[in-house]
């Protein structure tokens, strides 16, 4: 088969490393990919929005699967615009339609949902700039720590926990009166604080039938011990611990099936992934977002914990066979660092050249690409986030060590990451 895979970050690098090893796989486009992913196909220089240009590259080049990176696109309505033009349609398609991505596009439309169909999630109202007086009531009679999210898309920073009512007032005129997060942030979702650990669950369907990919654990905090903003991921763990049978049965009853069949009753067309970000409150799960599309950096420790060929199970989503595939998981431990540029999440320089790539292999680590570029024979910093070293081990100690010391190796100017990720598992 001819792919095209769209994006171009770490999630997407990690992603053409597992295709690549098909041997369904023919020939791997990805647009725009990185300087990791062109040494596995082939990179294309057109953006993940410019439908017009990938349907153009797909006919061209006898496409036969498309594969959705990241969440921009689907919300925009990429399904929909392949799946309706006569020349594009035959494509086999991940990613759900543009009504489906609501499920993250809108943080309103998801608590909906989730109302809708029993599913455990924390008490919420939602305001605009029509009922903005009353929102600021809203908050003045809330318990604390208080949650506002940007009802839109904002690159993961959208989602504020306020310890004061005046923090909290403060926020809510920036999000609607001031635009902080732009046009996402013109509706406000303000929800009750769940005290709790998280988790990622990643749910294939085809619409219809579903199976459970390996659980993860992302850190988004910038600094040590979960300290400072937040940034798109700082590191991840797979599996999780506390995440045993007993558990992840609870979470496929209470959740992962009432979504499933809220997709099939509302007729929403989805043959791709859900990402079910958790929280675990005291023994029981609580969604905190759905996601459309694999996270990052979660797809760094949960894709190489798969040993089953991708190719093959995504032809399954598409063909809506999914109830034909078990998922066969690595019982190894996998721990993703992230190496992201000086200044990150804040203002931060890129162009700065990566030095110790190719002496720096180790046995049972993977490094992926995310904002990096090739120019002549360099490789540059082009991102906030740059690599991500994924280490296997008998448990989260070891494999963090890994992919620390295998980070020690690698620099770049400004080059920053956390060495403690997945601390609160670690054994003493």
């Amino acid at each position: 088969m001819n792919i095209l895979l769209i994006g171009g970050g770490g999630r997407e690098h990690t992603l053409a490393w597992k295709l690549k090893q098909s041997t369904h796989c023919k020939q791997l486009y990805i647009a725009p990919g990185n300087a990791g992913t062109a040494r596995l196909g082939i990179n294309i220089a057109l953006t993940s929005t410019d439908f017009n240009g990938l349907a153009s590259f797909c006919t061209g080049n006898k496409i036969d699967m498309i594969i959705v990176g990241p969440e921009e696109p689907l919300v925009k309505g990429i399904y929909d615009f392949f799946k309706t033009n006569p020349a594009t349609a035959h494509i086999h398609f991940i990613g759900p339609s543009k009504e489906a991505s609501q499920l993250e596009g809108s943080k309103a439309y998801a608590k909906a949902f989730m109302n809708r169909h029993n599913i455990p999630t924390a008490a919420y109202r939602e305001f605009d700039a029509a009922n903005f007086e009353e929102g600021i009531n809203y908050i003045k009679n809330h318990s604390l720590p208080i949650v506002l999210k940007a009802d839109g898309l904002a690159a993961g920073k959208g989602v504020i926990i306020c310890s004061s009512q005046i923090e909290a007032l403060a926020e809510f005129d920036l999000m609607i009166q001031h635009a902080k997060f732009g046009e996402a942030g013109k509706r406000v979702v303000i929800e009750q604080f769940l005290d709790g650990i998280e988790l990622s669950v990643f749910v294939l369907t085809d619409g219809k039938n579903y199976v459970l990919l390996p659980e993860a654990k992302d850190y988004k905090r910038i600094g040590k011990g979960n300290t400072g903003p937040n940034t798109g991921g700082m590191g991840a763990v797979s599996p999780v611990p506390f995440a045993d049978d007993a558990y992840l049965q609870k979470v496929k009853e209470l959740i992962v099936e009432p979504t499933i069949a809220g997709l099939l009753s509302e007729k929403l067309e989805y043959q791709g992934i859900v990402f079910i970000g958790l929280i675990n409150v005291k023994g029981e799960p609580f969604v905190i977002e759905y996601n459309c599309r694999f996270g990052d950096p979660e797809t760094e420790v949960i894709i190489p914990r798969i040993e089953n060929d991708l190719v093959e199970i995504l032809l399954a989503t598409a063909q809506n066979r999914l109830n034909e595939i078990e998922i066969k998981t690595s019982s190894k431990t996998a721990v993703t660092v992230v190496a992201v540029s000086g200044g990150y999440p804040n203002d931060h320089e890129t162009g700065k050249e990566i030095y110790g790539l190719d002496d720096s292999a180790m046995e049972g680590s993977i490094i992926f690409h995310s904002g990096t570029r090739q120019e002549n024979n360099k490789v540059l910093t082009n991102g906030g986030r740059v690599l991500a070293v994924t280490s296997f081990g008998d448990n989260i100690a070891e494999a963090a060590e890994q992919s620390n010391n295998l980070l020690e190796q690698v620099f770049f100017e400004g080059v920053y990451f956390r060495d403690d990720i997945g601390f609160e598992f670690r054994q003493a």
